[in-house]
């Protein structure tokens, strides 16, 4: 059995889902999308794929398929143990990955209506995010710790829409013409 230390993040994520109680793939996949989804990105493949690894580390347990060959899946005394030991670890420094700024990074290389065409998007993509982070925090607005990672993607939603309204009226924010590219 592997050491409790090398479980990752989606797995651990995984056991904190499982730790109140069993699950099939397709619960945990439902779970993710309707709370972690927007700070944590897990894909339905990699859901059944840590599923699979848990359980050769005997940290999960898989139940009878039930209806549409669904299996539930039970956090083991071993699994409780690693998330315990997870949980409890330095998180580390955060690390961003945001496809959007790197855009605006090499934004010089971009026609301009192409420009404002991406920040358009965002902006409409972050005043649906923030309305769903505002829904989501009634829903889920119980537990205070939720209610505080909640809090975080509003503050950070309003944060990113300010930044984006500010890029789209910065004039000094104009991508080079195709003939001034340095490509």
């Amino acid at each position: 059995m592997s050491s409790p230390a090398e479980i990752n993040a989606t797995a651990a994520s995984l056991l904190g889902f499982l730790s109140n109680g069993p699950m099939t793939g397709w619960e945990l996949d439902a779970a993710v999308e309707e709370s972690i989804a927007n700070f944590w990105n897990v894909t339905r493949s990699q859901v059944y794929r840590e599923l699979r690894t848990l359980a050769e580390r005997g940290y999960v347990q898989a139940g009878d398929a039930g209806p549409r060959d669904r299996r539930p899946y039970s956090i083991t005394p071993a699994g409780r143990e690693a998330f315990a030991n997870w949980i409890v670890r330095d998180p580390g420094s955060p690390i961003v990955r945001m496809p959007l700024l790197l855009t605006v990074f090499f934004g010089r290389h971009l026609p301009p209506e192409r420009l404002a065409e991406i920040l358009e998007q965002e902006l409409q993509g972050g005043a649906q995010a923030l309305h769903q982070f505002e829904v989501m925090q009634q829903s889920f607005g119980d537990d205070p710790f939720v209610r505080q990672v909640l809090q975080f993607g509003i503050d950070y939603q309003k944060t990113l829409l300010a930044w984006l309204q500010s890029l789209a009226a910065d004039p000094s924010i104009k991508p080079q013409s195709a003939g001034d590219r340095r490509d």
